[in-house]
């Protein structure tokens, strides 16, 4: 099994997930947990940092595309952060940027929701 695990932290009302390792086929279903967790919990406003993340297949990008219409339907969103820039690229090869919002680092991401309260 690739290697691939995600954390949750909190920054005031924000939840942040920490995504490492490998996100295709085999591991996306550990993501799908973390975003049933957080839609459970009420957690709407998301931001995934990538810092940690190798490899990003279709299956893991179908996770994000799967979760945020539940997420702004409620006031939230998935903003991402800190990627390094091949896996940027293949986010951008798939037009991404125009549905989400990318930041260079997580610290950029809590504060955009901060400012739209």
């Amino acid at each position: 099994m690739a290697d691939f695990n995600v954390t949750k932290r909190e920054v005031g009302d924000v939840s942040i997930l920490d995504v490492n390792g490998f996100l295709d086929a085999h591991t996306a279903p550990d993501l799908e947990n973390a975003f049933n967790n957080l839609i459970e919990n009420k957690n709407y406003k998301v931001v995934i940092n990538f810092s940690g993340l190798k490899y990003i297949s279709s299956a893991g990008l179908g996770v994000f595309m799967a979760y945020v219409e539940t997420m702004r339907d409620n006031g939230g969103d998935i903003k991402f952060s800190n990627l390094k820039d091949d896996v940027y690229n293949v986010f951008d090869l798939l037009g991404f940027p125009m549905l989400y919002e990318f930041y260079k680092s997580e610290d950029e991401a809590i504060a955009k929701y901060n400012r739209a309260k």
